[in-house]
């Protein structure tokens, strides 16, 4: 399973629906569309200023999340953002690989 990091912000019929069903509701549908890809909820949280909703959730591939991504934005209510998460051990693993790589103008 992958973890990601969602931060979203409500847009226009978004913001009226979240003021007319509350916050419980809209973090149940999160939790319903997870659960239709094979995807858990971890944690959700509501904050204020650049980022309206955060949190973390786990789905089985890269393939769902970007379905959950088209699906939720294509609705023009909310616009997520998604960041994969890596565990430490990811970035161990990562550090001992030497990738071939010349860098522009070398």
């Amino acid at each position: 399973m992958t973890k990601y990091l969602f931060e979203a912000n409500y847009v226009g019929e978004g913001i009226k629906g979240l003021m007319r069903e509350g916050g419980t509701k809209r973090r149940d549908a999160l939790t319903d569309a997870l659960k239709s890809v094979g995807g858990s909820l971890e944690c959700f949280y509501y904050a204020f200023g650049d980022t309206d909703v955060l949190g973390v959730f786990e789905v089985p591939d890269d393939a769902s999340a970007a379905a959950l991504s088209l699906m939720i934005n294509s609705t023009g209510n909310v616009k997520v953002h998604l960041k994969p998460l890596m565990s430490v051990e990811d970035i161990d693993e990562a550090a001992k690989k030497t990738p071939s790589y010349r860098a522009p103008g070398q």
